[in-house]
């Protein structure tokens, strides 16, 4: 590789593939180099912003020598390369590149990660949300979190800091998030800004975060009540309260979720689990598939989640919310079920939406030991997910199904769906 140094913080850089968390791979004097805002295939010319670390360092594209064929005006001119590097807005990292081949990277980055952590071998693609073609990407998010400085400017954070930058727009946004996000305003002492347009409404919330005080948890904060509509159906949530933030992803992720699950595999009443659970929209995707008879446990660490999940699920009669960390649960399951209840265990289908880390260690270990029928993992993270499949594999579990979504258009994030069945 030619390599031409600019500057002592300048350098040229051949990008040869795309890397997890939405920045590309170039090597400069055998050493790997992360660097944003560019595509494989580019020649760019980039600024070192990282180089305390001895197997690699990061640099920000600075400008284009030889541009991709699938390189596009950014989507967001905030985010533009025209934009200095300490400057640009963070949350559209993909958006100078064309719609269907950031779904390409995300792909590779997906199977790559299946083969190193999971030596797994996968074709699958990475589908569009309904809609994100039509309207290229855009107008997706139905909640949007702003910072605000010192100063009391509200903003994104810039790529990779955490420091607030003032934006005239947020294409990502809905349009009722868009229209109605403060901008132009001040929020002096204030620490975040949400604005949030639930599906039961036209119109979106602000809502104004306050630091939270020495000796008190953003736990103790109460909320108001806002309602999200799935089809018929109807949910309750704080309005800071996790949910979907893709516009069309809680009646997609309904649907695949009721589609994966392995109906030969499954038994009413078993003592079905749906873990990191929310308010229930994953257990009541089970539930209106199976019936109201269903037995199946919600499990939560947010006490405020599940008090909404609890009235969520009322319509089936062998629905329950439990309030608890999933690994402290499981820990008590094994070591306090009776045979009965090892029983129903073994037959149990278990629907798990784990954080962006995933699963982890101590939780497949748990699951592993109970023995379920199947497990329905729904990732936000490509890597954990490679990396929990992994770990269920000598423990006799493996992959059986699929299917990836692009729920995050111009970000490198994707969602993905994974059966996993006992060998």
């Amino acid at each position: 590789m030619n390599v031409q140094t600019n500057t002592p913080a300048d350098v040229e850089l051949e990008i040869t593939n795309v890397a997890h968390g939405g920045v590309f791979v170039a090597r400069l004097e055998g050493r790997v180099v992360f660097v944003a805002d560019t595509v494989p295939g580019e020649r760019v010319r980039a600024r070192i912003t990282e180089s305390s670390k001895k197997s690699f360092w990061r640099a920000e594209t600075v400008e284009v020598l030889d541009a991709s064929p699938h390189r596009q005006s950014h989507v967001w001119a905030s985010s533009s390369i025209d934009v200095d590097p300490s400057d640009r807005a963070g949350g559209a990292e993909f958006g100078h590149i064309e719609l269907g081949h950031q779904r390409e990277l995300k792909r590779q980055v997906l199977a790559d990660a299946l083969q190193r952590f999971a030596g797994v071998e996968s074709d699958v693609q990475v589908e569009s949300a309904p809609g994100d073609d039509e309207r290229e990407g855009l107008a997706w998010r139905t909640r949007v979190s702003l910072h605000v400085d010192a100063d009391g400017v509200v903003g994104p954070y810039a790529a990779r800091s955490h420091r607030v930058i003032p934006v005239g727009d947020l294409p990502l946004a809905t349009d009722a998030v868009a229209s109605a996000a403060p901008l132009d305003q001040l929020f002096r002492g204030a620490e975040s800004v949400d604005i949030v347009a639930p599906s039961s409404t036209d119109g979106a919330r602000i809502v104004v975060r306050e630091p939270v005080k020495k000796g008190t948890s953003v736990a103790h904060r109460r909320d108001q009540t806002i309602v999200e509509r799935v089809g018929d159906r109807e949910f309750q949530l704080d309005e800071g309260g996790f949910w979907q933030v893709h516009r069309s992803a809680a009646q997609l992720l309904t649907e695949v979720v009721q589609s994966t699950v392995d109906e030969a595999l499954f038994d009413p009443r078993a003592a079905n689990l749906d873990l990191y659970g929310g308010v229930g929209l994953l257990a009541a995707a089970i539930g209106d598939k199976f019936g109201s008879t269903t037995r199946i446990t919600s499990v939560e660490s947010s006490s405020r989640a599940t008090d909404h999940a609890s009235e969520n699920l009322s319509d089936w009669i062998g629905a329950q919310s439990v309030t608890a960390r999933v690994d402290a649960y499981l820990r008590s399951l094994v070591a306090n079920s009776s045979a009965a209840d090892r029983s129903r265990l073994e037959a149990a289908t278990v629907v798990l939406d784990p954080p962006r880390s995933g699963a982890g260690k101590e939780v497949v270990s748990s699951l592993a030991e109970l023995r379920p029928a199947q497990l329905v993992y729904v990732a936000c993270d490509p890597v954990a997910l490679a990396r929990d499949i992994g770990l269920f594999a000598p423990l006799g579990y493996s992959l059986a199904s699929l299917r990836a979504f692009d729920l995050f258009p111009h970000t490198h994030h994707l969602e993905s769906v994974a059966l996993l069945t006992r060998d």
